[in-house]
């Protein structure tokens, strides 16, 4: 775990860039070139990141918001490990636990219970400690006669509360949260609020992405707005995400 001077995020100038071919518009002669040319002829790179360089500090909330195509879910599957960057450096500090969409690692015509078992596994958990945390973690989940049935057979706000318990059963040191609490019902995010202050009375680290700006605000102390994959502003919550509400609101 970080000590208090020590951040438990770092980017140095990350870079994510994907090759992308761009075969439009070409005539038959142009095809049959880039067929004797070979598989890298007449590919372009798209840049999802370009040299994005923060901190974010232990126990610190942290907010990531921006446009669709902002660069915000690569940025965290980077942080999680998911994804390798094309250049910079990217430091954790700690055991981290990505919640990065509705049902990580779920198999759907598996049971409730199973999902518990195979998803914990898959984020680190040993099966003799989510059994420990079981009743727990259905308790949190509120999913009750559905504990036995299939997944698919669930609801997205059941998948999205059987993964939040799941993910969140043991405080990690960094918590990496795109998207999900502002799917589910009002109740349901009010739970994963408390849930999520508490780690941070705790000193979990918090990476959160979300549309819901007003929430970002209202749970994060600093906020990052990434714009094309660059970095547009990074400072207090709430100024930065009154400068972004105002930069996409219709003008007169």
């Amino acid at each position: 775990m970080p000590t208090a001077s020590e951040p438990s995020i770092r980017f140095d100038e990350v870079s994510v860039r994907y090759w992308m071919p761009s075969y439009g518009g070409e005539s038959v002669k142009e095809f049959l070139i880039r067929r004797l040319q070979g598989p890298s002829a007449r590919r372009r790179t798209f840049e999802a990141l370009h040299e994005v360089s923060f901190e974010v500090a232990a126990g610190e909330g942290f907010g990531v918001i921006g446009a669709n195509g902002a660069g915000k879910s690569t940025l965290l599957r980077v942080a999680s490990g998911i994804l390798r960057p094309s250049g910079g450096r990217v430091r954790i500090h700690g055991r981290i636990a990505p919640l990065l969409d509705l049902a990580p690692g779920f198999h759907p015509e598996l049971t409730g219970r199973e999902n518990v078992f195979l998803n914990g596994t898959m984020l680190g958990y040993g099966r003799a400690e989510l059994a420990e945390r079981f009743d727990e973690i259905v308790e949190f989940a509120e999913i009750g006669d559905f504990l036995s049935a299939p997944v698919r057979t669930y609801s997205t706000g059941m998948t999205v509360r059987l993964a939040f318990a799941i993910a969140t059963c043991r405080r990690p040191d960094v918590l990496v949260v795109d998207e999900v609490i502002a799917v589910g019902d009002v109740g349901f995010r009010m739970k994963c609020e408390r849930r999520l202050a508490e780690f941070r009375r705790q000193g979990t680290t918090l990476v959160l992405v979300s549309h819901a700006i007003d929430e970002v605000a209202r749970i994060c102390r600093r906020v990052l707005w990434l714009d094309h994959g660059r970095i547009r502003r990074i400072g207090p919550a709430a100024e930065v995400v009154q400068e972004y509400r105002s930069s996409v609101s219709p003008h007169p």
